[in-house]
């Protein structure tokens, strides 16, 4: 039913490859992929006119642009689902389908509850089925589907294991729908939804391998760098049982839909001089040099004439001149993206340095997703741009309380009450968090409190920083207000808000969160609403001297080829940015949205920057404690 053909024409980057086994296109964005699948489906809900269209579904971040842009046809264009079937790829085990947690309640939330669909025409799997019925009821729920034909198009995303589905490494590719065992990654990757690992279901009732290679159309999604490893596994590597989505190469109508990080690791894009002749510019020649001084281990200074032609690069050689040349380029822009002056050194030529001299005092507005990512991500360079005399503020976009686990509430609780004596609204709290199930949402009082908790952790980081509490702003950005994980849509008024900041201080520079690892998370939805503003007022005068710096978050660092200031920190400096991250106590320790890392946010934020430091020097530069990077964005 569906037309693979659709993305060989998309606006998308493919090409065929010696190294690719499934057909995938590599879009800039999430949301312009989502919408092409989604209008892919469409039509073929429309050309299904003597059956039922038969459309497997999935859960997860990665489907709810294309579930958002079914709707938004339904709404605007009248598209119709009454002719559609629907079955899921799974559901935890156990787990009631009213469950917040349940993906029962994830497909209503996203998509069901705004369309058209017959209820009887939606399958998901039930998670609430006795022990004894298990086996009877999987059975059933693949007997359906088979009576129905098979799947017309289904829809997969990707775990971190390489699973389709639930179906986790080890799975054989005859498996049918089934009960399985939840991996523990997978376990880990789904704590956070569930307030920590022990409440999360390990078990889970899914489609098979083989149940999805029968349907006669696959689409595969994936956004963020943290699927960029096994994507590139599935595509490239061996069909494995310990890569499920490797299975996929079998099949005959599947494509890959990926944003720009999920691609990284293919080889087209992380060596494409291995691939094909390259259009040279300065980012692909510092990636170039760099991978090959890592894979040599040598510093750039040393790579030799033969060094460059044994290793794929002859090309580079002949198109930009001797290696002792590009070696020489190469150092110079390492060297030039280091500074210790990241608002600019006043009276010096900034000829070679990564910000302007003037204004030598310059307004400085730094954008935090959440209450903790300024210090985490950028508290060094914090530091100096206060001790630099600059004007600095940060903006808090969200308020970060559901991070804030009920323990750390209650110790507040008891401590206002110890002081404060007998207080009828704290002894309402005291007994909500008594009486309150894991699961269920926080009253709005309690909300505020979680809040309130980590405002004032962010006054304290502020203090070890000297940077004034009257220059801090909490937004308090409306897609975030909802008490739990899901968001809302950003609007206008998330918008409105930033736009409005921005207009008010009128800054010289600007730091936001670049960490694009998920397009749904808080930190893509804070960047795109950052992005959103400054295209609404970029033709302002102040805007012509604002220059935009994305830092990372605690997750990952920019690649050499794509730093543009790197700002050193001494070993006073990383003990100040440590402390400033210790501030924010209620994220020590117990984390509830950890993920896999189970370092310490100050822990792994300092082994970061102390390997970003570890990185130039084995390219030859100078040897620092440690190195916080940033990546320059026009507008």
């Amino acid at each position: 039913m569906g037309n693979k053909n659709i993305f060989y024409d998309a606006p998308g980057k493919f090409q065929d490859t010696r190294f690719e086994r499934i057909h995938n296109v590599t879009f800039p964005s999430a949301a312009e992929a989502s919408k092409l699948v989604a209008e892919e489906i469409a039509t073929g809900i429309r050309s299904s006119i003597n059956k039922p269209y038969i459309l497997g579904l999935a859960t997860g971040s990665s489907p709810i642009g294309v579930y958002r842009e079914l709707v938004a046809l339904h709404k605007k264009e009248g598209l119709s689902f009454k002719n559609v079937i629907t079955f899921n790829l799974d559901e935890y085990f156990p787990i009631e389908k009213d469950d917040l947690l349940s993906y029962n309640h994830f497909m209503n939330y996203h998509l069901f509850n705004h369309i058209d669909i017959p209820k009887e025409n939606i399958n998901i799997p039930r998670g609430n089925v006795s022990s004894k019925d298990i086996y009877s009821y999987c059975n059933e729920y693949e007997k359906k589907i088979n009576n129905l034909g098979g799947l017309d198009f289904q829809l997969l995303g990707i775990g971190r294991t390489g699973h389709i589905g639930f179906n986790e490494p080890g799975s054989n590719k005859n498996s049918v729908t089934r009960l399985v065992s939840l991996d523990f990654i997978t376990k880990e990757d789904a704590a956070g939804d569930f307030n920590g690992i022990d409440n999360v279901p390990d078990k889970a009732i899914t489609m098979g391998v083989d149940t999805i290679m029968r349907a006669k159309r696959i689409v595969l999604l994936a956004w963020g760098h943290k699927k960029s490893e096994k994507v590139a596994k599935s595509i490239e590597g061996p069909i494995s049982s310990m890569v499920p989505a490797s299975f996929l190469q079998a099949h005959s109508n599947i494509s890959i839909i990926l944003d720009e990080e999920a691609s990284s690791e293919l080889t087209r894009y992380k060596t494409p001089w291995l691939v094909k002749d390259c259009k040279w510019n300065d980012t692909l020649r510092k990636k170039a040099i760099s991978w090959l001084c890592n894979k040599l281990q040598k510093p750039i200074l040393k790579l030799t004439q033969r060094d460059y032609n044994e290793n794929g690069l002859s090309d580079l050689l002949e198109t930009e001149g001797s290696a002792y040349e590009l070696n020489i380029w190469m150092f110079n822009q390492l060297q030039r993206s280091i500074t210790g002056w990241p608002g600019g050194k006043p009276n010096h030529s900034d000829e070679n340095r990564p910000e302007r001299a003037t204004p030598a005092r310059k307004r400085v507005l730094v954008f935090s997703p959440h209450p903790d990512d300024d210090v985490i991500s950028m508290g060094g360079t914090l530091a100096r741009l206060i001790d630099q005399n600059h004007e600095v503020y940060v903006a808090y976009q969200t308020s970060g309380n559901i991070a804030v686990s009920d323990e750390d509430a209650r110790r507040y609780v008891d401590v206002s009450i110890a002081t404060s004596g007998d207080s009828k609204k704290m002894n309402s709290l005291k007994l909500e968090l008594t009486k309150k199930k894991e699961g269920t949402l926080d009253s709005n009082d309690l909300n505020k409190l979680k809040g309130d908790i980590r405002k004032s952790e962010c006054f304290a980081a502020a203090r070890v920083l000297n940077l004034k509490e009257s220059r801090l702003h909490f937004l308090n950005l409306p897609f975030y207000q909802t008490r739990k994980v899901e968001k809302k849509d950003p609007s206008q008024k998330d918008v409105n808000i930033v736009k409005g900041l921005i207009e008010e201080l009128k800054p010289h520079q600007i730091f936001a969160a670049g960490d694009l690892a998920d397009p749904h998370g808080t930190h893509k939805i804070c960047l795109d609403i950052l992005f959103d503003a400054i295209s609404e007022i970029k033709n302002k005068s102040f805007m012509k001297d604002c220059w935009l710096w994305l830092y990372r978050g605690a997750w990952q660092e920019w690649d050499i080829n794509e730093i543009d200031m790197a700002v050193p920190m001494s070993p006073e400096q990383v003990i100040q940015k440590r402390n400033s991250i210790l501030s924010h106590q209620s994220q020590k320790d117990k984390v509830m949205y950890q993920g896999q890392d189970k370092r310490d946010f100050w822990l792994r934020a300092e082994e970061r920057n102390r390997n970003s430091a570890i990185t130039f020097n084995k390219l030859g530069l100078t040897e620092y404690q440690a190195i916080e990077a940033f990546k320059r964005h026009k507008f």
